[in-house]
């Protein structure tokens, strides 16, 4: 395993992410094909093993089953000082801006929440999961600086996120004293390369790390074309995010097949290895031993300046799909349409 720092943080960080979101109760969610505990915890003692020191879940996943999954795990087979755990926050729902919940006090009381499931002290990352149209930015910045004050989380993150929120985001905590974001997670992998546009540059320019969600597309870029898992064929959301460009990307992942027999590696090992050219820590989901010792196995994959022009040759531009498309449209209505209970993310 290789080890990168976070962004501007003190943070080192194997250069995968083990996704959580696999994990938990799938009574408590929306995700038919996550794995019980039992399941869990052989993946997470495997990723330990393979070097893996860097968790992601949320409290959205399952119920918050999985970041219970995860903190019993860790609990026995990791040191604390060892590992570095990021979980995410959701917005504030209708029903607390009715009650007068501020977004400070929602952010401690989501992270006190996260704390209790996880069996922790602290969060090493606490992550913004979804930008907040219906509250003050102020109060969000506010709020993750004050549970960085309390000792509850030592730096802080955002997901599914515009660059230009990102950057007013950053100014607004410079020109207040408060903590900054040190990392972004977003949606990009081989077949989804908007991000490109202006995220990409931005953070590299800032020195922001890219820890991007869905690196194998709801593992499309890990199966020949034609080819389904349980997961591609229950996850609504991912059926969502690809299917409508199903024809175009199958040009890429033909490639992906091609080039990785060529190298002897698997579809897996290559789609991340590209990744990995990009981006500083991709989170990468597993729910079987495979899927974390594959993802492991990247980190050794290089790649020519030719195998890689090879790889994005193909690609054309994508529509925003769920969140980001969901951002959009709220960015241009300006108000809080969150609903309670498991978000689709």
């Amino acid at each position: 395993m290789k080890y990168v720092k976070l962004g501007n943080s003190n943070l080192s960080v194997s250069s995968i992410c083990m996704g959580c979101m696999g994990f938990g109760d799938a009574k408590n969610g929306q995700h038919t094909w996550t794995i019980d505990e039992e399941q869990s915890r052989k993946i997470i003692k495997r990723g330990l093993e393979l070097g893996i020191n860097f968790f992601d879940t949320a409290i959205a996943y399952q119920s918050g089953t999985s970041e219970q999954y995860l903190g019993r795990a860790l609990r026995d087979y990791a040191k604390r000082s060892e590992v570095v755990v990021a979980t995410k926050f959701l917005p504030r729902t209708p029903e607390e801006i009715e009650a007068g919940i501020t977004g400070q006090q929602h952010i401690e009381r989501m992270l006190n929440r996260s704390l209790t499931n996880l069996g922790m002290d602290y969060v090493d990352l606490y992550i913004y999961h979804m930008w907040d149209y219906g509250t003050p930015l102020y109060e969000i910045m506010e709020g993750l600086n004050q549970v960085i004050k309390a000792g509850k989380a030592r730096y802080i993150g955002i997901s599914n996120c515009f660059a230009w929120q990102l950057a007013k985001a950053n100014a607004l905590a410079e020109k207040e004293g408060f903590a900054k974001f040190v990392s972004v997670q977003g949606h990009y992998n081989l077949i989804f390369r908007e991000e490109e546009r202006e995220m990409v540059p931005y953070c590299r320019e800032e020195n922001i790390a890219l820890t991007p969600y869905s690196s194998l597309a709801g593992g499309r870029l890990a199966r020949r074309p034609g080819e389904t898992s349980k997961r591609m064929t229950e996850d609504s959301y991912a059926k969502l995010k690809y299917d409508g460009m199903g024809e175009q990307d199958n040009e890429i992942i033909k490639r992906v097949m091609e080039l990785a027999a060529k190298k002897g590696v698997s579809m897996t090992e290559l789609s991340l290895a590209w990744l990995l050219t990009k981006t500083t820590a991709p989170v990468v989901g597993a729910t079987k031993l495979h899927h974390v010792e594959g993802a492991a196995k990247a980190v050794e994959v290089t790649l020519t300046q030719e195998e890689l022009a090879y790889l994005e040759e193909p690609y054309v531009p994508h529509p925003l799909v769920g969140v980001m498309a969901q951002n959009t449209a709220e960015s241009k209505q300006e108000k809080h349409v969150w609903s309670t209970g498991n978000q689709k993310i």
